[in-house]
């Protein structure tokens, strides 16, 4: 920054909350007093954190707390009711005295210009004192506070209330990376990460702590909070030593991990450090990420900040999530290792500072920032997120901000998602109580059956005299979603529990997958747009845009509490044009990731677009959508299938498209590989949409050649284990394995081509050719080689052929660039060749071709005579498939210690003595996480050792892993629902004559899609 001609007056506003917020307003201080500016800085944070890094005299620090932030029990633990308690105490109860203080001193010092970051009181102070004011942040509290009022009750709603109305007084907010909707601020400028520099290289500060070059460092790092756990000397891997920042004074550390002082410099160990250990802050993460340090964080409850920070760090491959539990038991080995895997990939500005503190300067010598013209939208779309938080308690300000409001009904609505403890499926044959099922059968199925009670209860709480309740943000958006008095479609789909096969359904390999009993739901209904009902905020966004009545794509997730995700997601459907032809899945792929909080809308949404690409289709009426899933996410049972597999086959219901259950999972495939970004392959989905209750689908996937259903054979049952350890297919381990895996086909094609061209071009020589005789290759010699030169899929390749010709030529390890230099590309249009990563070729492209001879063999056990052997081979061939996962590198501790529990299960002399009911254990899906499938008899002896080894994975982990069992219908044989409210259904009835008119529409809202189009051509 340019020094100006007149040096400026900044008063800098810090919250109490942390140090996270002090160390980044220093970078933003320095750059504005380098620049010529005063700078007063209202802090109750120690002055080491500024002065360390500012030694200047236009540095002026005021000791003064304004607010308190979240108060925390320890690191990791907020307590919802004693922050507002406290912020009471230091904001509200003193508010009078602190704004009259406030507004003097401001005239005082005669600022120029109000910073806050991002303390409330001071945007109003600055108001009073005719000044304006600034904020710079990534959250607010109104938007965190907005989760306590849940424990507090109605009287605390007003705190928020005044908090965002404190905040609306700020000219416009400089966001920073990780944001949270921060509805409250009328405009926003967004700047890169605001980062701290580095004082000392990597070198010269081991070298002053006596780090041998040999040794790993981990930093400890809670936010400069004391953590207060003891810590032990085993809990760090031979090689390791521990930098602890924070620790207490009286705190007694093991020889292999070191104290820090107070006001010790992070930023440079930071970056010395081989990786970090702690909770996940602002501060802390966007050092991770500039100085490509992996972060091992430990999640903290009920502070929403957190999910926005997280998301940015897994998205630039900088981040390993470790269990509470492990840390506080010491089991850290396994998550260090995995976080010295990871290629942190952040690439863009971390200038923020100096970016930030041109725009205050700019500011308070009077420009005026032209807002983004998303920005008034943008605002609105934020505001629906934390509206449906407060009006989760029930009551009603008069005070509430017009813009905080849902939609054209101000609702109090919700129920529990739907659980099997709640159904009472008696009252259920084709009908209930408020619906009326005009086309379908729910099957009995206790899951769909408690779907429906929760539409019911939804529509019931239509009536203001039933809105008495406590009801969360999710139901509120429902209850605003459907016209009730219509049509709704519903649509089910399971998850899938991967029985054989696994990764290797990417190498074209057969694969043996059962649907769980698990599923997703999914209602949908669409409406002309004269007649949809649209959310405040997209209302205002069409009319900014002075359009008419669009159609729009309106959905509501459940569950976004468990994984602090946004609730609900919308968009235009013209979003999905780009003129008169749809946008590409790249633009796509980047509509969805601009924003982590709603990236998960990709999965839904996607469906639309590919069904727009693909077949040609074209939405004239809005389209809302309701998602409940019972899979989990992240246990490795396909859960982003069977949301795609729900969603598209409501889709496909409510507009009058037949599309087959195979054509359909690979449409899904689709939007995986190319809207969501995730490299899958397509077993998911075809279990999802093609199996049936209690069978295994079995499938070649060239690229979905359905072989048929398999029987389970009364005999045997197949159970899942979660391990705790959440799996991701669009995680590092898996992409770079099928990434190695494709390199080693290209390498086999590469080798048999030219083998191929040196036996025919010699074939009356006798000179050798890779330890053969060219001229003694005969017919058959030259067939293998021909079929190998043109090998479409590794599977292909049998494991014979792979030993006698292959395996010890294939390197074990080969980087990017080496391979791209000989071979151009790897032929995966799904995953991109980093070209300094390192890969592992051999063992990833010898997993699936024995994988493959596994399951064939595992296929064909099952119809063999029931015995012990036939459970014991195929037992041996499930623990084959999981070491050749660990091989690959995809394996993890907790999936190997439930094998190793199933393991010492089955050969426990009890299990021997009453002959054992267990016989075989794998890691599935993507690995690296996940779950655990396992075979063994199908007797009530089997159930007490998965209970027991439930209780034992408990015992070593510290965590009950949730037990899959049971089978359900796919969406194919599901087929869907088609149903009314109950009041209304006698007058659609009459009107539509069997709703035969209502079919027809469906018909011709689908276009000019037509059988020929359903054909799919996978890549």
């Amino acid at each position: 920054m340019e020094s100006p001609k007149k040096p400026l007056v900044f008063a800098y506003y810090v919250t109490g909350h942390g140090f996270g917020h002090a160390t980044r307003v220093v970078e933003v201080v320095r750059n504005l007093i380098q620049a010529g500016h005063d700078v007063h800085v209202v802090t109750a944070a120690p002055d080491y954190v500024f002065t360390s890094e500012i030694q200047s005299p236009r540095l002026f620090i005021r000791k003064v707390l304004l607010d308190c932030g979240a108060v925390q029990a320890d690191a990791l633990t907020v307590d919802r009711l004693a922050s507002l308690e406290m912020y009471v105490q230091t904001a509200v109860v003193p508010r009078a005295s602190i704004l009259s203080t406030e507004v003097e001193w401001l005239k005082s010092i005669k600022a120029d210009l109000v910073v806050s970051d991002v303390v409330p009181v001071a945007c109003r102070a600055a108001a009073d004192a005719g000044i304006r004011s600034v904020c710079v942040s990534n959250f607010s509290w109104d938007f965190i506070y907005a989760e306590y009022v849940m424990v507090t009750g109605y009287h605390s709603r007003s705190i928020v209330w005044q908090i965002a109305e404190d905040y609306s007084h700020s000219e416009f907010l400089i966001r920073l990376p990780g944001y949270c909707p921060m509805p409250a601020f009328r405009d926003t400028v967004d700047v890169p990460l605001v980062v701290r520099r580095l004082h000392k290289s990597r070198a010269e500060v081991r070298k002053e702590l006596g780090i041998g070059k040999d040794i790993k460092v981990l930093i400890y790092n809670f936010g400069g909070q004391p953590a207060g756990w003891k810590l032990k000397k085993e809990y760090l891997p031979d090689g390791w030593m521990c930098l602890v920042c924070g620790a207490s004074e009286g705190q007694e550390l093991p020889e292999n991990f070191v104290k820090l002082p107070k006001d010790v410099y992070t930023p440079d160990l930071i970056a010395a450090s081989d990786c970090m250990l702690g909770k996940i802050g602002y501060g802390t993460a966007s050092e991770a990420l500039a100085y490509k340090v992996p972060f091992i964080f430990i999640r903290r409850d009920y502070f929403n900040e957190e999910p926005f920070v997280r998301n940015m760090l897994e998205y630039f491959q900088c981040g390993v999530e470790m269990i509470r539990r492990d840390l506080l038991t010491g089991h850290w080995a396994p998550y260090m290792e995995r976080a010295l895997t990871l290629k942190p990939c952040y690439e863009a500005g971390t200038n923020g500072g100096e970016v930030a503190a041109k725009v205050l300067q700019d500011t308070a010598f009077g420009k005026n920032h032209t807002p983004c013209k998303l920005s008034g939208p943008r605002r609105l779309r934020d505001a629906i997120v934390l509206g449906y938080q407060l009006q989760r308690v029930p009551g009603k300000d008069i005070s509430v901000p017009e813009w905080y409001t849902l939609a054209q009904n101000e609702l109090n609505i919700l129920t529990p998602s739907p659980d099997n403890n709640t159904i009472q499926s008696s009252s259920f044959i084709k009908e209930t109580e408020d619906f009326e099922i005009l086309h379908g059968d729910h099957h009995g199925l206790p899951d769909t059956i408690a779907f429906l009670k929760n539409l019911a209860e939804l529509h019931a709480l239509n009536n203001p005299g039933n809105r008495s309740k406590q009801h969360s943000r999710e139901q509120l958006a429902v209850a605003a979603l459907f016209n009730w008095e219509e049509e709704i479609f519903v649509a089910r789909a399971p998850g899938r529990l991967d029985v054989m096969g696994g990764i290797a359904d990417y190498s074209g390999g057969l694969v043996l997958q059962m649907p769980i009993r698990e599923a997703c739901h999914v209602a949908i209904q669409n409406n002309h747009p004269n007649r949809h009902k649209l959310w405040k905020h997209t209302q205002a966004r069409q009319h900014t845009e002075r359009q008419g009545p669009l159609p729009v794509l309106q959905i509501v997730s459940f569950g976004s509490e468990l994984s602090n995700r946004a609730p609900t997601f919308d968009m235009d459907l013209s979003d999905f044009m780009d003129g008169e032809r749809p946008i590409s899945y790249e633009k796509a792929y980047q509509y969805f990731a601009e924003n982590p909080s709603q990236k998960w809308a990709a999965y839904i949404a996607g469906t639309i677009l590919v069904l727009m690409t693909e077949l040609g289709v074209r939405f004239e009426d809005s389209i809302s959508i309701l998602v409940i899933s019972g899979v989990p996410e992240g246990k490795g049972v396909s859960s982003s299938a069977a949301i795609e597999v729900a969603t598209i086959s409501a889709v496909a219901a409510s507009h009058g498209l037949d599309i087959a259950p195979r054509d359909l999972a690979l449409l899904c495939q689709k939007v995986e590989n190319l809207v969501v970004g995730a490299p899958c392959g397509v077993m998911d989905q075809m279990a999802s949409a093609c199996g049936e209750s209690n069978k295994l689908l079995a499938m070649v996937c060239q690229p979905a050649e359905v072989l048929g259903l398999v029987e389970i054979p009364p005999h045997i049952r197949f159970w899942g284990f979660d391990s705790g350890i959440r799996h991701s297919v669009g995680g590092a381990d898996y992409g770079s394995v099928r990434i190695g895996a494709f390199m080693g086909r290209k390498i086999i094609k590469s080798m048999a081509s030219e083998q191929l061209k040196s036996s025919l071009s010699n074939n009356n020589t006798s000179q050798p050719v890779n330890g053969v005789n060219s001229g003694e290759m005969d017919d058959d010699g030259i067939d293998f080689l021909e079929n190998e030169a043109s090998l479409d899929y590794l599977c292909n390749l049998s494991p014979h052929r792979y030993e006698a010709s292959y395996v010890n030529r294939l390197p074990d390890i080969l980087q990017g660039n080496d391979f791209i230099e000989k071979y151009v590309h790897h032929d995966d249009s799904v995953t991109i060749i980093d070209k300094k990563h390192c890969y592992a070729v051999r063992a990833p492209t010898r997993h699936p071709i024995y994988e493959n001879f596994r399951v064939k063999a595992f296929k064909a056990l099952l119809s063999s005579a029931p015995s012990d052997d036939q459970l014991s081979a195929l037992g041996e061939l499930m623990y084959q498939c999981h070491y050749g996962y660990n091989a690959c590198g995809l394996g993890s501790h907790g999936t190997d210690k439930l094998v190793e529990l199933v393991q010492e299960m089955q050969h426990s002399k009890l299990s021997k003595f009453e002959s054992g009911t267990l016989y075989g254990a794998k890691i599935t899906g993507g690995g690296s996480g996940g779950s655990v499938c396992v075979i063994g008899k199908n007797l009530l002896r089997s159930s007490e050792q998965i209970l027991q080894i439930q209780q034992k994975y408990k015992a070593a982990t510290g965590f009950l892993p949730f037990v899959f069992e049971g089978s359900s219908p796919g969406a194919g044989k599901f087929g869907y629902l088609k149903i009314v409210i109950r009041s209304c259904s006698q007058l659609k009835i009459s009107s539509n004559n069997g709703n035969h008119s209502k079919d027809e529409k469906h018909q011709n809202i689908a276009g000019d899609c037509n059988k020929q189009a359903l054909k799919v051509q996978v890549e």
